[in-house]
């Protein structure tokens, strides 16, 4: 199975990852060209940035969204 197919049920399974959990479950040390490469398949996901309270240190975390969900919003 590759990086992309896992992460793909990933998301579909949990919804959202970020990149440590992408390092810790499927050892990919980069997440957002994976990501590009699912959006580029027709998937849609959104990219949400979070600020960690502790460290003020910000990541991206990645959401899989319902295939109407975007054309919704761009309408």
């Amino acid at each position: 199975m590759t990086q992309k197919s896992e992460i793909l049920n990933y998301l579909k399974k949990n919804k959202s990852i970020n990149q440590l959990v992408a390092f810790n479950e499927f050892r990919c040390f980069r997440l957002a060209p994976r990501i590009l490469e699912l959006r580029d398949d027709g998937h849609n996901i959104e990219t949400v940035f979070i600020t960690d309270p502790k460290t003020k240190k910000t990541y991206a975390e990645y959401k899989l969204e319902k295939r109407n969900e975007r054309s919704k919003r761009t309408i």
